[in-house]
């Protein structure tokens, strides 16, 4: 279900979509489905369109920790439908429309269910707004990490990863649906408020200044941030012309300094970098407890940064955001990949091989736990043996093919799934093709899929 690059521009005239809605006779349709059945978060994402664009429109007030929001989503319908649901935790819902046209809304838990006054046809663009208002929640994962809005002495950090984004607008929140944002967001004069993507207009009327972002390339909503408070903010450019835009609150050392420095480094290993833009989003003030890859500009909270974590959260950029997984079950696509880039960076840079970074992961027990491409349950996606034993799959991937070919892998695997989706079966099959049609699935089947540690180490 992955979304094309789509701006708001280029979204049909409302009228015309429409009529192409009725075009051919009354629609009846049925409901769309209330999740897309993800393994571990079933309920995350929504059945029956494809979101191409969220034009969020927001005000927040750190002295009362309100928020009052207008989402505008354009979506196309992929199939006929009567009605359909955004995911939305907390927050009271005063109105709704479809094309302009009032619609009926009712909420069950953490999903609305939005029903337009004509039936929408398979293949309609259409677009909902939804008002909205409430104190966004603060959510507790199965893993017991803190996620959603984290509020802070002057402001708020939103992280969403893997529901989090749902408690500051209505979507679908599921990876499997990216699409394009623009944000804009209205906080006291004298606050920054930073998102995804590139700055657009800033605007200041009495005591209040309203900031806007925007993000041109496809982006799963966990990925999406919002960060508000007395940040110093900086806009700069790599040697190669990428704008470089950070927030950081206070003195965190010259670690931010050094995002074109690793970026440099990435981009020789894993090929140009996705995006329009780049940075960091530093608050120690949040104890968060992990630093996040949010999209263009990682998020690091108390005791996160270090050279390592950004080498990570910066890697993630080719795998995890531009290349997202297709459920959660892949999340070792995402951070086998990271942890892979630090044994990389710790070998070309500091001289670490990566034989001893395998043979340190090989040994510890706590990576042995579960196999990494099948996670037990939800409070597993992003326990040790997801990333460890994931980086561990990719070096026996290098052994087995050689250097060239696996660091072609790495490049040509980020350029063929870029903005899109993929799953662990799309990598080994992908493995294979450049392994000259191999036959790997005993390795898989050790280092991915297998209970327990295999008999032998590095080879």
């Amino acid at each position: 279900m992955t979304s094309q690059i789509r701006t708001i521009g280029g979204v049909r005239p409302r009228h015309q979509r429409r009529a192409r809605a009725q075009r051919g006779g009354e629609v009846r349709g049925t409901a769309g489905a209330a999740g897309v059945g993800d393994p571990y978060f079933p309920e995350l994402g929504n059945g029956g369109y494809d979101v191409r664009h969220y034009d969020l429109t927001l005000a927040y007030d750190p002295a009362t920790a309100g928020l009052t929001g207008t989402a505008a989503i354009d979506a196309r319908a992929t199939q006929d439908l009567s009605a359909f649901n955004l995911d939305l935790t907390g927050l009271t819902v005063s109105a709704a429309t479809v094309d302009g046209r009032p619609a009926a809304v009712s909420r069950t838990g953490g999903e609305l269910t939005v029903r337009p006054v004509a039936a929408l046809r398979e293949g309609a663009d259409f677009r909902t707004v939804v008002r909205y208002s409430g104190r966004p929640r603060t959510l507790t994962d199965p893993d017991g990490s803190r996620e959603g809005w984290l509020r802070t002495a002057d402001g708020a950090v939103a992280l969403g990863q893997p529901a989090g984004s749902a408690t500051w607008f209505p979507g679908s929140h599921h990876p499997s649906d990216k699409a394009t944002y623009r944000v804009a967001v209205t906080v006291p004069k004298g606050l920054a408020a930073v998102s995804n993507g590139e700055p657009g207009e800033r605007r200041t009327s009495g005591n209040r200044t309203t900031h806007t972002w925007r993000t041109s390339q496809p982006m799963a909503s966990y990925l999406a941030t919002l960060a508000v408070g007395r940040y110093r903010t900086t806009d700069t450019r790599t040697p190669a012309g990428l704008p470089v835009h950070s927030a950081v609150r206070g003195r965190v050392g010259t670690l931010p300094d050094r995002v074109p420095e690793v970026l440099a480094w990435a981009q020789r290993r894993f090929g140009p970098y996705p995006f329009a833009s780049a940075g960091v989003i530093v608050d120690p003030s949040v104890d968060a407890g992990y630093a996040l890859e949010t999209q263009n500009r990682p998020f690091f909270g108390r005791g996160s940064l270090d050279l390592a974590t950004l080498v990570h959260e910066l890697a993630h950029q080719w795998y995890g955001n531009s290349v997202s997984p297709a459920t959660w079950r892949d999340m070792w696509l995402n951070e086998g990949f990271a942890t892979y880039a630090e044994w990389l960076y710790g070998e070309d840079v500091e001289g670490v091989p990566v034989d001893r970074r395998f043979d340190t992961a090989y040994a510890a027990d706590a990576n042995w736990a579960f196999p990494p491409a099948d996670p037990p349950a939800a409070a597993d996606i992003s326990a040790a043996p997801v990333y460890e034993r994931g980086a561990m799959a990719l070096h026996r991937v290098r052994r087995t093919v050689g250097d060239a070919a696996f660091f072609g892998i790495l490049r040509d695997w980020a350029a063929a799934h870029r903005h899109g989706n993929a799953s662990t079966a799309d990598f080994t099959r992908f493995v294979e093709r450049r392994a000259g049609g191999r036959d790997l699935s005993a390795l898989w089947q050790a280092w991915l899929y297998g209970e327990g540690r295999p008999a032998a180490g590095r080879p």
